[in-house]
């Protein structure tokens, strides 16, 4: 959908922002190999990430198996989802989303404090109540900016269990979906309608936009208010009829690329991880130049491209 300039410029600094403090994050959670000597004396290297909440992924991971287990995961939690959508399970939604928020908010958050003993209390002692409000209260501000620490947070556990190959594959899979569920069965539509109309939540950046008529109403709101002569039964100037739509990206199009960037920055450096991110964000770019308003687009599609450009060229560097 087709947003003006400084809106269009908003979430896209927001989108840019969340992929470099992915790269920050992934980055305090480097691999560390440590050697292990057992009770008969034989030494064995073990590689350790330092996850908080026992999420270190086990050592003998295997990138191809992994590729299968998170697209079975993926399609079990999508399903699962419509089915609490289905029969109206909000509060099951709403505690699935809460711990969700949490442990991601918690991992981000740890990333900086690990210098102190007990970070990973600490770090959900931050996040609980941040999660609480995002939530459960609707805060506009908590919400975006709590969206910029939770995609980092979810990047970080899925990097040590992907190579290169396999997460361009994952985007490729999950682009033909978004394609999908889009342009063809609609599912994203009616997902985001359900969970900002019934949830009161929302997983991705969203702005609230208002037209120039509506913004003229709400001033007037404000300043019959300023000088308290306020009709609350007058429909007009209490604002009931004022219009507000909302601009929106789906956290899957902020977290895919910052997996990418993640394991590019792993395998190939920083230098190469930024260039992912930032033709991640060109990408972006260009399909809020070319949308249509009133029409819905599949982002990761068009994000994966520019993911791809940005990875041949992180290798040509």
């Amino acid at each position: 959908m087709k947003h003006s300039v400084k809106v269009t410029v908003l979430l896209l600094a927001m989108f840019l922002v969340a992929q470099f403090i992915g790269l920050f994050v992934i980055s305090q959670y480097s691999p560390q190999v440590k050697e292990i000597v057992d009770q008969e004396g034989n030494a064995t290297n073990v590689t350790s990430y330092n996850l908080p909440y026992g999420l270190d992924p086990p050592d003998d991971i295997e990138p191809r198996s992994t590729l299968i287990s998170i697209v079975v995961a993926i399609i079990i939690a999508v399903s699962i989802m419509f089915l609490l959508m289905k029969i109206k399970a909000e509060l099951i939604l709403r505690v699935w989303f809460f711990v969700v928020v949490t442990i991601a908010i918690g991992i981000t958050i740890n990333s900086l404090i690990q210098f102190i003993p007990i970070s990973e209390l600490f770090a959900l002692l931050v996040a609980f109540p941040l999660a609480f409000i995002k939530i459960f209260k609707r805060n506009i501000y908590v919400h975006n900016l709590t969206e910029l620490i939770i995609y980092p947070g979810i990047a970080t556990i899925f990097v040590p269990l992907l190579n290169i190959w396999t997460v361009v594959i994952l985007l490729v899979i999950i682009s033909i979906y978004d394609m999908y569920a889009v342009w063809h069965a609609g599912f994203m539509q009616k997902m985001a309608k359900y969970q900002i109309d019934k949830l009161k939540v929302f997983t991705g950046f969203f702005v609230p936009v208002v037209g120039k008529k509506d913004r003229e109403k709400i001033r007037k709101v404000k300043q019959q208010m300023k000088n308290k002569k306020i009709k609350t039964k007058d429909k007009e100037i209490t604002g009931k009829n004022i219009k507000v739509n909302l601009a929106i990206l789906g956290g899957g199009d902020v977290v895919f690329p910052i997996i990418l960037a993640g394991v590019v920055l792993r395998h190939l450096g920083l230098f190469p991880a930024i260039i992912v991110s930032l033709f991640a964000t060109f990408a972006l770019a260009f399909l809020f130049y070319i949308s249509e308003k009133g029409k819905f687009y599949p982002a990761m599609p068009f994000i994966s491209g520019g993911c791809f450009i940005g990875l041949i060229l992180a290798y040509l560097v």
